[in-house]
């Protein structure tokens, strides 16, 4: 793939080149003057979208496969600006075979979609902007974390081999992996991770399993087990009871903000409301968030309906 800052650098090494070579120092001026009229008629070359430039390249042919059998190529090819990072033919061919499978069975085109628009902005963010920023969040809803080390810059894990590809209606990143989103949702990831035994059972106990498995988006503070245990065993059991269902649901709804927010975006708005209808209020003490009288623990957990951020303490409103 060309990259226009090796052209720009190419076209300046070319004509530093002709002015050295024998002879071109003694040229008429006539002759500088009909060059000039050459280059002012030379007509100037569209850049093509984004669909077409990853078809030019010869090392994203999966990538352009995918695209068309996901219906997402006249999205690709649309006005944007958009942003793609693509993954090679090489990254794709890192996949399980099973999961490509999988995501190529036309029953299954929903995945394939979620898994593609995990790779586009819906901006146009180039190398410049993405060094700046802690991630990005991409048009399956969950967000990229960007790490920049030592010349290396890696978003979602993955290594940028290739920045600032121009393409007509936006920017492509070239990586080396393909970029694959949560799959499950708040609850299930929760369940899942094996730490949340006690507020599955709470949700559960509330009946607002459904509501945090619905569409969302949610950004849930979540207590671990181990925050839970801080609890009077008493006060715990009594909450856990049908007779103080609203009083448990209280408590719970206070852990979730509508929306869905990374930690450092969290932190910027500095006070959330909850679905409780309460305020969060959150600040950095010592390098370490802090939400209410918590400590986030663990941060920026990607679901399909939102994110989780898990804490250390149980919030009480």
């Amino acid at each position: 793939m060309n990259n226009p800052r090796f052209l720009s650098v190419g076209f300046a090494a070319a004509a530093l080149f002709a002015a050295l070579l024998p002879g071109t120092q003694q040229c008429p001026s006539q002759c500088a003057s009909k060059a000039a009229a050459q280059v002012v008629a030379a007509p100037a070359q569209a850049a093509p979208n984004i669909v077409d430039l990853a078809k030019s390249t010869g090392v994203h042919n999966t990538l352009v496969k995918l695209v068309v059998a996901a219906d997402l190529a006249g999205v690709l090819a649309g006005p944007g600006p958009l942003t793609v990072l693509a993954p090679t033919d090489e990254a794709f061919a890192k996949l399980d075979p099973k999961l490509v499978a999988h995501l190529t069975d036309p029953k299954n085109k929903a995945e394939l979609q979620a898994v593609l628009k995990h790779h586009v902005i819906g901006a146009s963010v180039p190398a410049a902007d993405v060094v700046r920023s802690s991630g990005v969040r991409t048009l399956s809803g969950q967000r990229l974390p960007i790490d920049v080390a030592e010349g290396t810059v890696q978003i979602g894990g993955a290594v940028v081999a290739q920045a600032d590809v121009r393409a007509s209606n936006g920017v492509v990143h070239v990586i080396d992996r393909v970029l694959i989103p949560s799959t499950k949702n708040i609850v299930e990831t929760a369940v899942g991770a094996g730490q949340f035994t006690t507020l599955a059972k709470a949700l559960g106990a509330a009946g607002l399993v459904e509501t945090l498995s619905g569409p969302g988006p949610f950004t849930v503070f979540a207590p671990t087990d181990a925050a839970f245990a801080k609890l009077d065993p008493k006060v715990l059991a009594s909450l856990l009871e049908p007779a103080n269902k609203a009083k448990l649901i209280e408590i719970l709804t206070y852990h979730v903000v509508p929306g869905r927010l990374a930690a450092d975006e969290a932190v910027a708005a500095g006070s959330l409301t909850s679905l409780q209808g309460g305020d969060l209020r959150l600040r950095i003490d010592g390098g370490r968030i802090q939400v209410g009288g918590a400590t986030l623990v663990i941060n920026d957990l990607e679901t399909t309906n939102g994110t989780i951020h898990v804490i250390d303490s149980v919030l009480l409103p």
